[in-house]
């Protein structure tokens, strides 16, 4: 999960996509609504730059991008180092998340989570949303400025616009046509669902 991208995509005028569309936890769930009609409006994102303005953009819905944050009295540099020393926890590989917390960079710590020990590819598809929502929870809980940008994004739904990635994203670039059709894309948008369960729980919080 790592170009920051503007606001794609538009509302038909008729049925506007915060009825429903903002609610939509999983591609076929998207894809069902826009058959009956619903056009969202897209919010694309790809890379964790800063902004030309030195401000929160984008960018900061990526998993490296750098903002620090606690759970439960553990430090982690990154949304990415949660993610993957939760994979380690998840699967008993205790040497594997003090390495990954004490990586430097989110890359090092993607790297140290594809050695996870006993690692079982079905338990992890089971529960690797939840705790990419659960690291957002605390990462965007816990700044004021990254809150406020992710609750700004309001009914808009997050889209990780990587060409690279078929899991967390949707395996297509933010200029390729086929990005505002969830029936054409090329993978799950796991990241862009999570951040928006993510959204929905903070702003929870606030009501």
């Amino acid at each position: 999960m790592n170009g920051n991208q503007a606001p794609a995509g538009r509302t038909d005028g008729q049925t506007p996509p915060e009825v429903q569309a903002h609610e939509v936890r999983s591609r076929a769930e998207l894809s069902a609504l826009v058959a009956r009609g619903l056009r969202p409006e897209y919010l694309m994102f790809w890379g964790h730059r800063p902004s030309r303005d030195g401000g929160v953009g984008p960018g900061c819905l990526s998993q490296w991008w750098p903002a620090p944050f606690e759970v439960d009295g553990v430090r982690y540099a990154t949304a990415e180092h949660w993610m993957m020393a939760g994979k380690a926890r998840l699967f008993g590989d205790e040497r594997t998340r003090i390495r990954v917390l004490a990586s430097r960079t989110p890359a090092e710590a993607k790297k140290l989570g594809r050695e996870v020990a006993a690692f079982d590819e079905e338990e992890w598809a089971l529960r690797r949303l939840e705790l990419v929502v659960e690291g957002n929870v605390a990462k965007f809980g816990q700044d004021p400025a990254l809150r406020a940008y992710l609750l700004g994004t309001r009914h808009r739904v997050l889209v990780e616009a990587s060409p690279l990635d078929r899991v967390w994203g949707i395996g297509l670039a933010a200029d390729d046509e086929r990005a505002a059709d969830p029936d054409r894309w090329r993978g799950l948008n796991l990241l862009g669902f999570a951040l928006m369960e993510a959204r929905s729980r903070l702003a929870g919080e606030e009501a």
